[in-house]
């Protein structure tokens, strides 16, 4: 790994405890609206750094955050607009140089988080994962499985249930499915929810984040008994105001772990339950009283609106409430334009537009105790790892651990 790389690593590591620092930048709307989604992706759409890539800064040094930039072009095409936007960020990825510093070199390293994630990302933009870059991100994919399914990173090693889980989503998108999905499957933990850390035995802990993103993908593989199981489990966690929290790394209700597990409900068909964690989301939108710059922005927890970590919550907060599985999110149908929110009508939610204080009573006991630390968010382990390896991800501990989590892409 060069030393470029290792710095990036560590500052993955660093925001995924931390927080991840974002700066905002300008874009222009091309309409407005009062539809809470659509308003969220507005925001994002004017976060992306010239238009074409969602930064993090450490040390007093910018760097590209891939992770993120891949989880905003997923939430636009979620929401259906901002194509313009998505199409610009996407074209940033495919370049030769940030496709290697995102996915590894192929010789010294290799990160199948990153390459799953980029790959679910490109194919939802209607590109070729298979020529990208001067690259095919599926046949290296698929070199990083082992014979037990198991997606290994070369190098350091950042494999959690997101690298998992985003393989399992890209090769079956592909027409490549394999062995990874019986893998993924077989580390359930005996409660139903799904650990961050892979192989965990006896020590298997439940994970929100790891859980919401893996019944997406075992829902799309056809896994659905297993996926049943883990959304009994998410439905015990859900506190009573509808949110998740992410475990005792990330101990307060958030938008990312609701996020990502919101998505999971809604694609299960727990609705009731996915209501619930919608309008919590909602009722942490910024409305019309707040600065223009956060208007339509979803706020990471009741504790305020903060531009820290509010582009890394709303993107992941934005498929969930779109009612999108991220396994086949897609630009179909989507417009061109990235709309602002109205506030010359009726605002998009008439929730109160300052965050309210959770609930402390929860539906059942609080979540099992996260193996490795996670994010506040849902991030991808492997993914802000590697803010480095993945510089990614974005997540739970890692997407969604890169999220906050230091993640797997």
């Amino acid at each position: 790994m060069t030393p470029a790389r290792t710095k990036l690593v560590k500052a993955g590591l660093a925001l995924s405890l931390a927080g991840t620092l974002l700066l905002p930048t300008s874009a222009l709307a091309a309409d407005t609206t009062t539809d809470p989604v659509k308003a969220a992706a507005g925001y994002l759409a004017a976060q992306l750094k010239d238009g074409e890539r969602m930064v993090t800064v450490f040390d007093g040094v910018e760097y590209p955050d891939y992770g993120l930039t891949t989880d905003v072009v997923l939430a636009l095409d979620a929401a259906k607009v901002g194509q313009t936007a998505a199409a610009k960020a996407t074209a940033f990825l495919s370049k030769p140089e940030n496709v290697t510093e995102y996915v590894g070199d192929g010789k010294t390293s290799s990160y199948a988080g990153a390459h799953a994630k980029l790959a679910l990302t490109l194919q939802a933009q209607g590109k070729n994962p298979a020529s990208v870059g001067n690259r095919d991100l599926l046949t290296e994919l698929i070199a990083r499985r082992n014979d037990k399914g198991r997606f290994v990173d070369l190098g350091e090693d950042y494999s959690n249930t997101f690298t998992q889980s985003f393989g399992v989503m890209a090769l079956h998108r592909a027409g490549k499915s394999g062995n990874e999905v019986v893998f993924l499957a077989g580390n359930q933990c005996k409660d139903g929810g799904f650990p961050l850390k892979l192989e965990s035995g006896d020590g298997c802990e439940s994970h929100v984040d790891s859980t919401g993103l893996a019944v997406q993908a075992l829902l799309t593989a056809g896994k659905k008994d297993v996926a049943g199981k883990a959304l009994n489990w998410l439905v015990s966690q859900q506190n009573a105001n509808g949110g998740f929290t992410g475990g005792p790394a990330a101990p307060a209700i958030n938008t990312n772990s609701t996020g990502l597990a919101l998505g999971a409900l809604r694609a299960g068909g727990r609705n009731a339950q996915a209501d619930k964690a919608a309008a919590l989301l909602t009722s942490w939108q910024q409305g019309c009283s707040a600065p223009a710059g956060q208007r339509g922005g979803i706020a990471y927890s009741a504790a305020g609106f903060d531009t820290a970590n509010a582009a890394r919550a709303t993107a992941q907060g934005v498929p969930g409430l779109a009612g999108v599985n991220l396994a086949t999110v897609s630009k179909d149908g989507a417009s061109a334009g990235t709309p602002a929110l109205d506030c010359a009508a009726t605002p998009p939610s008439s929730a109160p537009e300052t965050p309210v204080a959770p609930k402390p009573e929860t539906i059942a006991a609080p979540p099992a105790k996260p193996s490795v630390p996670l994010a506040d968010t849902g991030v991808h382990v492997g993914y802000l790892a590697m803010l480095g390896g993945l510089l990614l991800v974005g997540g739970a501990g890692a997407f969604w651990l890169a999220r906050k989590p230091g993640s797997s892409s």
